[in-house]
């Protein structure tokens, strides 16, 4: 795998490219006779889309030079073999794992972008994005329409956006979210995404870590977002700019729908340079949940791959029915942002987008727009079964949930209280551009405790983090993952990089996990989380999963206290009088001595990012702060 890609992001590179318009591909199948369009972006033109189960690549030597390279190790072809187990995939030759899922087909085009490849995807689809507060609804003909008068306005002066230079989205979601992005990126642009609830110093580091020439944000970010050199606005707001917004800062240049409106130029891409696979696609921060956050580069191969799992896990190119989907995680989020502001996009699924999430609000968009799938947080599925009577959920089937693995309990407690819904789980990274494995049926989310088998196209490792030894099954050490979605590198971060990813492509994931028998993925632990008392490892996601079945606990999170013992700290449910000594007491009796909680207190919630995962590193420093 090549890590020197810092070399290859020129932030000044000019962007050209040939396409020309295709029509719409009608096709008839089965009884139905339906037609299915392929809702084409204007501006777009179907070239060689053949997929294969793997591609050969070509990547980018410089800004206008391009050299033939051999594949890298996660791109090569992963044939059975009589070694591999066919029950749990483990290979004894390779002391690896083999995703027991089929693999998805990849195109082998070298020069193509995630945008041209989800604009050619054939489907029946017709609304792609309702914005659940107005009720605001987007065709997909309209979405792409959209996307290439954007792409054309942002292209020419005075915005002037080119290839390898970094746009900003700083916005909660909305239907103009994906817009924006599929925009930037169809140029050849690298799209960085920041949390709003950010504030203003966060917001300006990582403004000076990416370097963006461009901002979409709204009127009332706009004060978060740093007084960088050359940077222009685009407010990411219906309407037309107000006479005060230029006045009141000059960096505005103009709304979204202003440069949505602008009649898409054909031209624009037409005989200059193109768009490779192997070009620079996105740079999200990790959530940083156990230290500084890393910008994390993905190309347009990474994207392209994970919208194949994403679409394959769900299949919705083979219903007759068009599913609707509740945007409930953020958009700048890596899962937000492959699956539901580009992957589902490809598709023909409807896309229902939440500003921000309310419990009520969700209800209300789940009947009104007869949402069918729910991506979830644990907390709020823990809300759900908590509730004194079961909630309204319409046509709703599935739920799907990530962030951290579900429990026995809480998965029986759902399924009875809502027996007409599955729930699926889901893992993955930044570093993996989202999904690395997920449980897809009800079947399959009944193996308790599971994250789910890995993704099709996937390669595991089980590697001991003392010796650097691969396992075999049901044996705990550090995941290593390879597969074509496996991020290109840090950014500006080589020695990250390097002691990250190996020679030859394996990820590591710094997670603690083991797979069993089957071929199911346990994750036990942050291998930078554990806590080491005495000599002994103490996974902090096992004192929390026993926490959480006291009755008087509605959440906790466990961290090592000076001197690295574990400490808890206690969410009560309301009007109770649960005590530290009766904390400690509850653990000490159901774990080893070396376990036991030595100290606990009780907070009114436990930090968590926006997926839901602890922020470990705020307690510790509370704690601390405390001595």
């Amino acid at each position: 795998m090549e890590h020197a890609f810092l070399s290859t992001l020129d932030l000044n590179a000019t962007a050209r490219g040939g396409s020309r318009r295709a029509p719409p591909v009608t096709r008839t199948t089965g009884p139905l006779q339906l037609v299915r369009q392929s809702r084409f972006h204007p501006c777009i033109r179907r070239s060689s889309l053949r997929t294969t189960p793997n591609t050969r690549t070509h990547a980018r030597g410089g800004a206008n030079t391009a050299a033939s390279v051999t594949p890298r190790p996660a791109d090569r072809a992963m044939a059975p073999t009589p070694e591999v187990d066919a029950r749990s995939g483990y290979c004894a030759a390779t002391r690896s794992f083999r995703s027991r899922r089929a693999p998805v087909a990849l195109p082998d085009a070298p020069d193509l972008d995630v945008v041209t490849f989800l604009a050619s995807r054939r489907h029946s689809g017709v609304v792609a994005l309702i914005d659940a507060g107005t009720g605001r609804r987007i065709t997909f003909t309209e979405l792409w329409r959209s996307v290439a008068g954007a792409a054309t306005a942002l292209a020419a002066p005075p915005l002037s956006l080119r290839k390898g230079q970094v746009a900003l989205i700083l916005s909660p979601n909305s239907v103009h979210f994906p817009v924006a992005a599929l925009a930037a990126m169809s140029l050849g642009a690298v799209l960085t995404t920041a949390n709003p609830i950010n504030t203003a110093a966060e917001i300006a580091k990582q403004v000076a870590d990416a370097r963006p020439v461009l901002a979409f944000t709204t009127r009332d970010l706009l004060p978060k977002l740093p007084r960088a050199e050359g940077l222009r606005v685009v407010l990411l707001e219906p309407g037309a700019l107000s006479p005060t917004d230029a006045a009141a800062d000059p960096r505005i240049v103009a709304t979204i729908d202003e440069i949505s409106a602008t009649p898409p130029d054909p031209a624009r891409r037409r005989g200059g340079e193109r768009i490779a696979q192997d070009d620079q696609a996105t740079l999200l921060y990790s959530s940083g949940t156990t230290g500084p956050s890393k910008g994390v580069v993905a190309t347009h191969r990474n994207l392209i791959s994970m919208v194949q799992i994403i679409m394959n896990r769900f299949r919705l190119e083979l219903s007759d029915t068009t599913e609707a989907f509740l945007c409930t995680v953020p958009m700048f989020h890596v899962y937000g942002l492959v699956a539901f502001a580009t992957g589902l996009l490809g598709c023909g699924a409807t896309v229902v987008v939440l500003s921000k999430f309310e419990l009520p609000e969700m209800l209300r968009s789940i009947n009104e727009y007869g949402v069918t799938y729910l991506p979830l947080v644990p907390p709020i599925l823990v809300a759900m079964v908590a509730h004194p009577k079961p909630l309204p959920l319409g046509n709703l089937r599935k739920v799907l949930s990530g962030g951290a693995p579900l429990s026995k309990e809480l998965i029986e407690g759902f399924r009875e209280k809502y027996p007409q819904v599955e729930i699926l789980q889901g893992y993955g990274l930044t570093e993996s551009t989202a999904i690395g494995a997920s449980t897809d049926s009800a079947e399959e989310s009944r193996r308790y405790g599971t994250a789910g088998l890995l993704s099709p196209n996937t390669e595991a490792k089980i590697v001991d983090p003392d010796t650097g030894e691969a396992l075999p099954v049901n044996r705990t050490g550090e995941l290593w993952i390879r597969g074509p979605y496996v991020m290109k590198g840090y950014f500006k971060n080589p020695e990250a990089t390097q002691s990250t990813i190996t020679p030859d492509g394996w990820l590591k994931t710094g997670d603690l996990c083991y797979i069993d028998e089957d071929g199911y993925l346990f994750v036990v632990d942050r291998l930078k989380e554990l806590i080491k008392y005495k000599g002994y490892q103490v996974p902090p996601a096992e004192l929390e999963a026993l926490l959480l079945t006291h009755p008087d606990i509605t959440d906790v999170a466990v961290i090592p206290e000076v001197g690295q013992f574990p400490m808890a700290y206690v969410v009560r449910k309301k009007g109770s009088n649960l005590s530290e000594r009766e904390v400690m007491e509850f653990v000490a009796k159901q774990v080893a001595p070396y376990k036991k909680v030595r100290k606990v207190a009780f907070v009114t919630d436990i930090p968590k990012n926006a997926s839901g995962k602890i922020l470990r590193k705020d307690l510790i420093k509370l704690a601390t702060s405390k001595l």
